[in-house]
């Protein structure tokens, strides 16, 4: 039976390194508005998961399909295009670039799409005024604290309005303040309809945020739940 609202969906998912197996026949479904947390322990493949659902790593066999789209039928050109507009990634270390200004780093994921700088500019406007960091747009990141970073790094996942949001531990490099604050942005915004798959080992972050738990276990779903 196919799932019509299913954002992700992943079936018999196999991932083979060459003296490892990292995922090993997860079957996974994500639907519209769900915010879903992988947990598990260090080396368990949840990572590689959500690589594979970013199209950043293909499966060895399997499927994986993301809002509507099978991404082994797309070559490397098509996925990095596929990423830019439907998928927003959120990392630990926030991956920003040094030499480009706060608005700047948030812009350049919309012109990258080939959105003109004027609009890609005001779209950033709009999201840092949203995440209460307008004051710092012209800040450069190192300048900024971890958290003011963190909400940076978000504006830029959700510049092109994607409509699946991956974040990879993204409190596990902020202060214990800072984490709280990302985790009510990230709780937010699933309340507003953002669909979110979190890769955390933070039970706070997925306790607050997650609609469902997912444990994964090497390389396998060991066990789903409903948060509490």
């Amino acid at each position: 039976m196919q799932n019509e609202d299913a954002v992700v969906r992943l079936t018999d998912v196999r991932k083979e390194y060459s003296d490892s197996v990292a995922l090993d026949g997860v079957s996974l479904t994500v639907r519209a508005g769900e915010a879903v947390a992988v947990m598990g322990p260090s080396g368990s493949g949840k990572s590689t998961l959500l690589n594979v659902i970013a199209g950043l790593d293909r499966p060895t066999s399997g499927s994986v399909v993301v809002h509507g789209t099978d991404l082994g039928a797309l070559d490397e050109t098509g996925l990095a295009l596929f990423r830019r507009r439907g998928i927003g990634m959120i990392f630990q270390f926030f991956n920003l670039l040094d030499d480009l200004s706060a608005l700047d780093n948030v812009a350049l994921a919309a012109q990258l799409t080939g959105t003109s700088a004027g609009q890609a500019r005001r779209r950033a406007l709009e999201l840092f005024g949203e995440l209460g960091i307008a004051h710092r747009r012209n800040v450069y990141p190192a300048r900024l604290s971890g958290g003011e970073r963190q909400r940076v790094a978000v504006a830029r996942a959700l510049m092109n309005r994607p409509a699946l949001l991956l974040a990879d531990e993204p409190t596990g490099a902020l202060d214990t303040r800072s984490g709280e604050q990302v985790m009510d942005l990230l709780l937010d915004l699933n309340q507003i309809g953002q669909t979110l798959l979190l890769v955390t080992h933070d039970e706070r972050l997925a306790a607050r945020c997650a609609s469902r738990v997912v444990e994964v276990v090497d390389g396998r779903i060991a066990r789903e739940e409903l948060a509490l």
